[in-house]
């Protein structure tokens, strides 16, 4: 039997003892009873993993495999910390027979680098707690009993990288498509170190940038039947920093996840609801058939910004040009707008229906189809989107970031509202780093191993039938020795 499960029957029973005689002593402790209580098995469950992989890097010594290939240098020890807390464990240098490349066998085995800290699951609570507060907050959901800095989470996060989206194995068919497109300016404290934000030509410093927002869905339905609050239908978002040329890119992920998500011969039309930004026109160019629909915030912020000074006429002026608007040309939009300039009191005024008539006309036929509510238009849900997705972790409050992180942090919002997993996005940067080094590294993660397992049936087809019968001892060793084969 384990050494920590003899330890805990000899210690940690009489530890418990001890905790339920305080509790009873003082019954109204509950929560002193149960922080007792976790302690004690929190420190027996992090002594028993630090038990089990020295053990496995003792299997791994002992196997004739290894034997064969690799000799012993020294062996150390290491603390890591997991979800439950920090454990520490042995584990082996070998040398290469042949090559003298030296190497720790258990990292290879377990998929982790050499100098890693923190387990899979312990970076997991960690991003999912950074995605939603703050990088302290992260560091300190790390783990039950220890935490970390937020200069780890903050390199952590610098580092991710995010998979693409996953397709279906038969195209939807739908009659609508809508895409949703809308930016963030997220303050900065730097681009890419202290002291080297730039300034404009005014000599005003450059202290934010465009978090952009674009997602796709099917249109909307009540959040519950007879509710009045309506969700978007099969969303997908898309997020990111995506300045310059970088654009292009964006709009491409887009369209390879419509174009592998839907079958768009069976798409009537696409519809682009924006306030008409230039980098969100050029997804016109990369997305064929699309129509600009202009989002009603927008015509409504720019119409009352126009009518302001005609007091209490100002909702009938602004009927009157949304009138024009559904139904008339921009001649007779030009018309009305120098009409409304007539009443004007000041420059100021006249500045405001000037700005905001060249908005409209910019933006001419997306505010006609919006105000004449085409077949299959809705309505447009961007400014509450990147209030939701963005804004709430990025800008609402006083923060700054780098340029990497206001892009990384975007990105991993929306890798969370599309439902991801965040173990299995720390999983994928083992396998972005394993697809990297391919080329000249002889190693492969235990991931890859099992994969090829399963597609190969290398051990025949009653295997995963014969093992769950098999004693325990007796898997370790097979699964040692399968392994150390590929190392």
């Amino acid at each position: 039997m384990y050494k920590s499960i003899l330890q805990f029957c000899e210690e940690g029973i009489i530890k418990l003892e001890d905790v339920s005689a305080d509790f009873y002593e003082k019954p109204e402790n509950i929560a002193g009873f149960v922080a007792g209580v976790s302690s004690v098995f929190i420190k027996a469950g992090c002594e028993f993993i630090g038990e089990i992989f020295s053990e496995l890097n003792q299997m791994i010594r002992e196997s004739q495999a290894r034997k064969d290939k690799w000799e012993v240098v020294r062996t150390d020890t290491k603390k890591m910390l997991c979800s439950l807390g920090e454990f520490t464990y042995k584990k082996t240098l070998f040398k290469n027979k042949k090559t003298g490349e030296r190497t720790y066998l258990l990292d290879h085995y377990l998929g982790i680098e050499s100098f890693a800290r923190l387990t899979e699951d312990a970076q997991a609570k960690m991003l999912e707690e950074a995605v939603q507060t703050s990088y302290r907050r992260a560091g300190e959901s790390t783990s039950l009993t220890d935490n970390v800095s937020k200069g780890t989470v903050k390199n952590r996060l610098h580092e991710l990288q995010f998979p693409k989206a996953e397709y279906p194995e038969k195209r939807k068919k739908v009659e609508y498509l809508y895409i949703d497109a809308d930016e963030d300016h997220v303050p900065l404290q730097f681009i890419e170190s202290k002291g080297d934000l730039k300034t404009d030509r005014n000599g005003r410093t450059i202290n934010n940038v465009q978090t952009k927002l674009v997602y796709v869905y099917e249109g909307i339905e009540p959040e519950a039947p007879g509710s009045k609050r309506y969700k978007l239908v099969n969303a997908h978002y898309f997020s990111g920093v995506y300045e310059g040329k970088d654009n292009e890119n964006l709009w491409e992920e887009v369209y390879e996840y419509i174009e592998n998500t839907y079958d768009l011969d069976s798409v009537k039309k696409i519809y682009l609801n924006a306030d008409g930004g230039s980098w969100i026109k050029a997804g016109k160019i990369k997305i064929p058939g699309i129509v600009s629909v202009l989002d009603e915030y927008h015509i409504n912020k720019y119409l009352t910004s126009m009518t302001t000074h005609l007091y209490d006429s100002a909702e009938d002026g602004r009927n009157l040009l949304r009138d024009v608007i559904r139904r008339g040309t921009k001649m007779e939009f030009v018309e009305a707008v120098e009409r409304l300039k007539d009443y004007a009191e000041d420059i100021n005024a006249v500045y405001r229906i000037e700005t905001g008539a060249a908005y409209i006309m910019s933006n001419w036929t997306a505010a006609k189809i919006r105000l004449n509510r085409s077949t299959g238009v809705i309505g447009s849900s961007t400014e509450g989107h990147v209030s939701h997705v963005l804004a709430s972790r990025m800008s609402s409050r006083p923060m700054g970031w780098s340029k990497c992180g206001a892009d990384k942090m975007a990105r991993l919002r929306a890798y969370h509202w599309n439902g991801g997993n965040m173990l299995d996005l720390v999983r994928y940067q083992s396998v972005v780093k394993c697809t990297n080094k391919a080329a000249k590294d002889e190693y492969v993660t235990v991931g890859q191993i099992i994969k090829s397992e399963k597609e190969h049936h290398v051990h025949g087809k009653y295997y995963d039938h014969i093992q769950v019968s098999l004693p325990a001892q007796t898997r370790k060793i097979l699964a040692i020795r399968d392994r150390m084969f590929d190392l």
